[in-house]
């Protein structure tokens, strides 16, 4: 019998959490949590996740013009607040479902013109209304990264049109959007600051050609200081793969700073799932905080 093909890092971290029956927490029927804007993708949703309102947010959906048509975004910015910074929100392979939406107005709430760009349109296909891993798996695996970073780009240049500072300009991502991050800091040299969490740091050798270097490899070329937030217990990327990133961002002479949570799954910030560690998701949001307000892009 052949050998089943290993799963990508990001994949490989949620097939291996807990039993969400043995988490605390009840969890939504499948229709309430569709309903309530979730994703079934990543299993059941839990019924008491976060929920921020828009009090103080213009907070809305918009279009981005980018290079071959107009991609969907989420944003949240203060309502009466001049140009803020901009802060681009890098999601799961889950698309802009209501745990990101959440996130960005979290981030609008601490000032931040927060956007979450839906760069998986092209496909033409609803990310959130897809409940089949192997279903969801070929339609982000198919995003190369040269039009990945170009759609960024669009973004933060829409932001800037729209009053946003873009001279104060960070990103933070989960999962493949914290290897977005790390992809990001990469490529575009007016970024301040990234934090990543938990974005997988090896890119399977299939992907060459669609994603040319992975972030372990782009170490000598990054040009903001990231925050890579982690957990000991991710199946899927390993402390030795997160020991081998920092040796190589050492050896390149770049800032940043890794903090490895113990006992912490892959997606424990991601609070409307069974991975959720309350601890560790709390300390690594105010770290996440910390780090934008150190090099500038939070006030």
């Amino acid at each position: 019998m052949s050998a089943q093909p290993k799963l990508m890092s990001d994949i490989e971290g949620l097939a291996h959490q807990v039993d969400p029956l043995s988490r605390r927490g009840f969890f939504l029927a499948a229709s309430a949590a569709t309903a309530a804007g979730y994703t079934l993708a990543a299993g059941p949703v839990r019924a008491d996740a976060i929920h921020t309102d828009s009090a103080g947010l213009t907070a809305s959906e918009a279009k981005v013009k980018v290079s071959d048509g107009e991609m969907p975004v989420y944003f949240a910015r203060p309502a009466n607040a001049p140009n803020p910074p901009v802060i681009l929100v890098a999601m799961e392979i889950f698309g802009v479902h209501e745990y990101i939406k959440d996130v960005t107005r979290r981030l609008g709430k601490l000032g931040a013109f927060a956007i979450a760009p839906d760069y998986y349109f092209r496909k033409g296909v609803d990310l959130t209304k897809i409940t089949d891993i192997p279903q969801l798996m070929p339609i982000v695996n198919a995003k190369p990264d040269a039009e990945l970073l170009s759609d960024l780009d669009a973004t933060v240049a829409w932001a800037k049109s729209q009053g946003g500072d873009t001279s104060r300009l960070g990103i933070m991502g989960f999962c493949r959007g914290g290897r977005t991050v790390w992809e990001y800091a990469g490529h575009n040299k007016d970024v301040k600051a990234g934090v990543a969490f938990y974005g997988s740091l090896v890119d399977p050798p299939a992907q060459k050609s669609l994603w040319p270097k992975s972030p372990i490899e782009l170490a000598p070329d990054m040009k903001a200081p990231v925050l890579g937030l982690y957990g000991e217990a991710d199946q899927g990327i390993p402390v030795s793969q997160v020991d081998t990133l920092k040796g190589a961002l050492q050896a390149a002479g770049k800032t940043f700073e890794i903090k490895v949570y113990p006992g912490a799954p892959h997606g424990f910030h991601a609070d409307y799932r069974a991975s959720y560690r309350q601890d560790a998701a709390e300390d690594a949001w105010n770290q996440m905080i910390a780090w934008f307000k150190k090099y500038k892009v939070l006030a």
